[in-house]
């Protein structure tokens, strides 16, 4: 079976966004050392833009050849005119607006998303599904994520998009590893017990 891994950078006090999704601040906060990092642990999910710029658009897959992503992720991209922002991936959207997919590429999850995911992680693969925001979506879907990837910033907010929408119960991980960087960013990966 396959793993569902939420991959999520967030502040110190848990948000991985301002009120409006707005994560751009953290952006500062990739260095060389943590892009080296990113490139050599996860690079698929540096998205194909970023991959481009980077040189390293045909780098191979470590852990993840599928992204589910939520209507707020993906209309960054969008916004931006990129159709398919993950064009390395198999990528899903979900989102119970969107009801056509811009791009060929990317499937629209628009009803039965736990069902989706299920159908995902069953598949046989090496490789697994690379969960890529939002709050929301992440809530939905909480009693399907095997590992989390939390990547967090030396900044707090205040206030904001919490990790994680609400209304689940108290769900229980354990810590795995811990990386530290200079720059101030902590990379702590858990698994569901």
């Amino acid at each position: 079976m396959r793993k569902l891994t939420y991959y999520i950078a967030c502040t110190i006090d848990g948000f991985i966004g301002d009120e409006s999704g707005d994560a751009s601040f953290m952006y500062r906060f990739v260095d060389e050392e943590f892009l080296a990092y990113l490139k050599a642990e996860y690079p698929e999910t540096i998205s194909a833009q970023g991959r481009r710029a980077l040189g390293i658009h045909d780098l191979a897959h470590r852990r993840f050849d599928t992204v589910v992503q939520g209507r707020g992720s993906y209309e960054v991209a969008l916004k931006e005119g990129i159709t398919s922002p993950y064009d390395h991936l198999r990528e899903y959207v979900a989102s119970r607006t969107l009801t056509e997919s811009p791009d060929p590429h990317v499937e629209i999850i628009g009803a039965d998303l736990v069902g989706k995911v299920r159908e995902l992680k069953a598949e046989d693969g090496e490789f697994g599904i690379y969960l890529c925001g939002g709050s929301a979506l992440a809530g939905e879907l909480h009693e399907e994520i095997d590992e989390l990837v939390v990547k967090t910033y030396p900044v707090v907010l205040g206030t904001g998009m919490p990790m994680f929408g609400s209304g689940f119960p108290v769900t229980e991980f354990t810590l795995d590893t811990t990386r530290t960087f200079g720059n101030g960013v902590v990379v702590r990966t858990y698994s569901r017990i």
